[in-house]
């Protein structure tokens, strides 16, 4: 068994229990999983496919290859070869997590993520027993790198990479022979210029890698998406892949060995969220609402924001270590995660998710004033 980190968020017990002292309870900002109701397409799909009496198919069914294929070619400029070049997966961090094993890195190699991080990429490292390197510059990404994860927009900065620097990491991915993927699922939540107003680049569009279905273009190169953010599906565990078909096809292989298979009525609820555009942009004007507040409030009580240009988080700091900042909101009933989840130990930042109901984000909003 590889030895592995302790499960960060075990560590917030003692200052959620002081939140919850608060009273008028807590208000729970630490975690970015959907307070909002699924819509009701989605249901009502999930609903028609409960007769599921057959095995599911590990590479999805063709509804949903061909579905995922029409988004990213809508919602993200991206022209896809064809359904080789897609897969769905159980959630997107068990994807995350077992990625180095499909791809069969192990000891001796290196898998690269960014500095401040979504913690699972190094998990993936561990459960190989490969060496996980921090490092934003890719000048600085070693040899041996056999896997370089990008994460934009970022868990937790809300930092984008445009396209000219994704371009840039691509060829170095290919000059060290690593996959490259990009773990893009905030990319429909974008919220400073310009993000507000087009797309967040995608790691697979043309001003990255050249057009698709040029020969090699895709090659090396993977984009990850889950439909939990834009479309409140974090209880689905509904999500993708896609890029490289030859990558796609060996994880593809290994996954059908395993069982790693989305159940049928999920691939059938995935379809309609997919090719249903309103109720995202319905629930991204929920987010922004709740921004705009938490924003509004933080600032006006000191809290300096960083980054932040789009996803599911504001990234903030009082100039102080992390772990005082959380004890203080946590004073107030506030609970967010602190930046030593991220960054390590000396971070000077916490992250307060926008998954609240309005009522919740007002409340917050009034205790920090």
């Amino acid at each position: 068994m590889p030895a592995l980190p302790d499960f960060p968020w075990d560590s917030l017990a003692p200052f959620a229990q002081r939140a919850s002292a608060h009273p008028d309870g807590i208000v729970d900002l630490s975690v970015g999983s959907p307070v909002d109701a699924t819509p009701a397409v989605v249901r009502d799909a999930l609903v028609a496919a409960t007769d599921a009496h057959a095995y599911p198919q590990t590479m999805g069914t063709p509804a949903l290859r061909e579905a995922i294929v029409r988004w990213y070619a809508r919602r993200r400029g991206v022209t896809l070869p064809g359904v080789d070049a897609v897969l769905p997966t159980i959630g997107s961090k068990e994807l995350v997590a077992l990625l180095p094993l499909l791809l069969d890195v192990g000891q001796g190699d290196v898998i690269v993520h960014p500095e401040t991080a979504y913690p699972t990429y190094a998990v993936g490292a561990a459960i190989v027993g490969a060496t996980a390197v921090t490092a934003d510059d890719p000048a600085a990404w070693p040899e041996g790198t056999k896997l370089v994860w990008l994460n934009s927009p970022g868990n937790p900065t809300g930092s984008v990479l445009d396209a000219e620097a994704l371009r840039v990491r691509v060829a170095r991915a290919r000059q060290l022979g690593a996959v490259i993927v990009n773990d893009e699922c905030y990319a429909e939540l974008g919220w400073e210029a310009p993000f507000a107003d087009e797309p967040v680049p995608s790691i697979l569009d043309a001003t990255v890698i050249g057009e698709a279905s040029a020969a090699g273009a895709l090659d090396g190169v993977l984009s990850v998406y889950s439909l939990s953010k834009q479309s409140n599906l974090a209880g689905y565990r509904a999500a993708f892949l896609a890029g490289d078909p030859q990558l796609v096809g060996r994880i593809l292989a290994v996954r059908k060995h395993a069982g790693l298979i989305p159940p049928a009525p999920v691939q059938a609820a995935m379809v309609a969220a997919l090719d249903d555009d309103a109720h995202v942009a319905e629930q991204k004007e929920r987010y922004a609402h709740r921004r705009r507040m938490l924003a509004d409030a933080l600032t006006d009580a000191g809290f300096a924001i960083d980054h932040s240009e789009a996803g599911l988080y504001l990234w903030v700091t009082r100039g102080e270590p992390a772990l005082s900042t959380i004890a203080w909101l946590a004073e107030r009933g506030i609970l967010a995660a602190p930046g030593t989840f991220y960054e390590g130990d000396a971070s000077q930042h916490v992250r307060v998710a926008l998954t609240a109901t309005d009522e919740r984000i007002a409340d917050a909003c009034r205790r920090l004033h």
